[in-house]
């Protein structure tokens, strides 16, 4: 048996139930560790749920059997004098590793950023990933009917999901900033409004008011930019609902708007993504065929 360990928020959760799909379809007998990391006081949320996704969950009497991590004094006297036997599996780095597959009694740990881990079920992973109305049910009415009117006018009108993330961004700069710049994000819009000059740009972040002040001065008296207002993390799961439905995606560096972009099922998409995910990592194999890719400094990369 495999167990994958789940860690961060609802994109990384998708990817990791993505390579679930993948490799029940070899197969193999998978649960997930939702223990190891959400049991912890700053644990993020987890959003499965919003799909009725009801997954395979891992004993803690399994985790520690896989990781050789009991804690009785015997296991821990062992540990010391002959070394830890843990089972852990961690992929190689942020692009696709065939090992991943192959492992038959794996702790697998990783974030599997990869389309190539479940191109061949993409069928399978995209009816999973499928809404439930549950989403809707504990919404008050002025929720609601804020949520639907931001629907309607994505329904209606050449969409533009475009992802701003801050917050935690800047804390880890070193990681994710400088990548998602205003000459980024500008070449995109241009882009857009060269194929659809009547898009509408439905811009989604973590941060509202500073997104808000920058659009005002970035394009002033242009009326096209819909500020879609935040939700907190606990319900993160209605904007990727939102994004999904646009026509057209300008992602960040970030799985959650990579997802975005993913459950959106047209051929005619358009799909603009940062030439560079991460600072400290060359991520090639998170891109699919049809991204169009651009640098900081706002060349098409």
């Amino acid at each position: 048996m495999n167990i994958i360990r789940m860690t961060g928020g609802m994109g990384n959760q998708m990817f990791q139930y993505a390579l679930y799909l993948k490799l029940v379809s070899m197969g193999k007998e998978v649960k997930f560790d939702d223990i190891t990391e959400y049991e912890l006081s700053n644990a993020r949320p987890i959003m499965l749920w919003c799909f009725g996704i009801d997954y395979p969950k891992a004993s803690r009497e399994e985790i520690n059997e896989i990781t050789d991590g009991f804690m009785k004094l015997s296991h821990r006297i062992r540990r010391k004098l002959f070394g830890r036997k843990s089972l852990e599996y961690h992929e190689a780095d942020c692009n696709f590793d065939p090992q991943v597959l192959t492992q038959k009694n794996a702790y697998l740990t990783g974030y599997f950023q990869s389309e190539r881990y479940f191109k061949d079920i993409e069928n399978r992973v995209r009816e999973a990933f499928t809404f439930q109305p549950v989403i809707f049910e504990k919404l008050s009415e002025d929720r609601k009917e804020k949520l639907f009117s931001f629907l309607d006018q994505i329904d209606n009108t050449p969409s533009v999901s475009m992802h701003i993330r801050r917050g935690d961004y800047l804390t880890t700069g070193e990681v994710y900033g400088g990548n998602c710049t205003d000459a980024y994000y500008k070449r995109g819009i241009d882009l857009i409004r060269e194929k659809y000059p009547e898009a509408k740009f439905f811009v989604f972040s973590n941060d509202d008011t500073w997104t808000r002040a920058w659009i005002k001065e970035t394009f002033p008296g242009d009326h096209s930019f819909v500020v879609v207002e935040g939700v907190p993390e606990e319900e993160g799961y209605l904007d990727l609902y939102l994004m999904s439905r646009c026509k057209h995606h300008i992602l960040a560096n970030s799985s959650f708007s990579w997802w975005g972009a993913y459950l959106n099922p047209s051929a005619d998409k358009t799909v603009i993504a940062p030439a560079r995910w991460f600072n400290n990592q060359d991520c090639r194999d998170i891109y699919t065929p049809e991204m169009i890719r651009i640098s900081s400094e706002g060349e098409i990369f």
